[in-house]
């Protein structure tokens, strides 16, 4: 089984043009990559025998707003290895005024609803995403409400919503 050092040393030694950062955060190798490779790097994560990172466990996004780092949003994968027993988190950074990263929903069918919250959530969009839609807010929705920016009031989302009477009989 590898180490978190030998993990982190074996992808940065692969992609070292596409790693941004590497290191070993709260027990847990974190990779920080372009979003340009997440495919490339994802794939030889899953792929290489000594690592076989063959479960997604999860994708998420992150709105890094007004903290600085490497751009405003990330999208996060978790993977896990089964054969190896060992995790990895790789962040790949998006910049604010092109929010859009290739899809991994072919790497892992996992990732199609991971990639589909993520847009609906942060506005960060999938290219070549086989159904890049909102899956939880209403298609008329209008912003991405987990964005730091989103407004907390006087949205008037309610307003359409569908009156419910309750009936005060015993």
């Amino acid at each position: 089984m590898a180490s978190n050092e030998e993990i982190l040393k074996k992808v940065q030694e692969k992609f070292g043009d596409c790693v941004l950062e590497v290191k070993d955060a709260l027990g847990e190798a974190t990779i920080s990559i372009k979003r340009d490779c997440n495919v490339e790097v994802l794939k030889f994560l899953r792929d290489d025998p000594d690592l076989a990172f063959e479960f997604l466990m999860d994708a998420c996004g992150i709105d890094y707003l007004e903290m600085g780092g490497f751009e405003r949003f990330a999208v996060v994968y978790h993977l896990y290895s089964l054969k190896h027993n060992h995790r990895v988190r790789v962040k790949a950074f998006i910049p604010e005024n092109d929010p859009r990263i290739d899809t991994v929903s072919h790497l892992w069918a996992a990732a199609n609803w991971a990639e589909r919250e993520v847009f609906d959530m942060y506005g960060i969009e999938f290219n070549n995403h086989p159904d890049m839609r909102r899956i939880l807010c209403p298609d008329d929705f209008v912003g991405h409400p987990l964005r730091k920016d989103f407004p907390l009031q006087g949205i008037g989302y309610r307003e359409s919503f569908e009156k419910i009477e309750r009936s005060t009989a015993q």
